[in-house]
């Protein structure tokens, strides 16, 4: 397994990671098979979406917010179950299968850490499984 770090600057954004992944998946040598993506934090996530335009991931993190938005019902001492929420939502890890030794993507598609409660040094584990 391979681990690397995503600093994110605002409290909820999304960063594309598809480049780091692709380069876990191209070092580890394995030709056909499956890259699973983790994250270990209950406020971020990880999702594959569109990654030509970037208006649809200010579209996804606004109507996001509008669905579990910031309440001060929530009773988390911490202030952030609209993060938590989001991340379950969202989802902790993507499987991404591999062929030829590449993530099989779709043409628009990319890899994001869904960060919701930062900004913070986040993590992302890779394990890369020989098919």
């Amino acid at each position: 397994m391979e681990t690397f770090t995503v600093p994110t600057s605002r409290r909820t954004e999304l960063v594309d990671i598809s480049r780091e992944v692709a380069a876990i998946v191209a070092e580890s040598g394995v030709r056909e098979g499956m890259a699973y993506v983790y994250c270990p934090h209950t406020t971020a996530a990880i999702t594959i979406n569109e990654n030509a335009d970037p208006t649809v991931k200010s579209d996804f993190l606004n109507h996001l917010a509008m669905l579990v938005p910031v309440s001060p019902e929530f009773r988390h001492a911490e202030g952030n179950s609209d993060s938590h929420i989001k991340s379950i939502l969202t989802g902790a890890c993507q499987p991404i299968p591999i062929a030829g030794g590449k993530l099989v993507l779709g043409t628009w598609q990319g890899v994001f850490f869904c960060e919701y409660d930062g900004p913070r040094r986040r993590r992302v584990h890779v394990k890369v499984l020989k098919g």
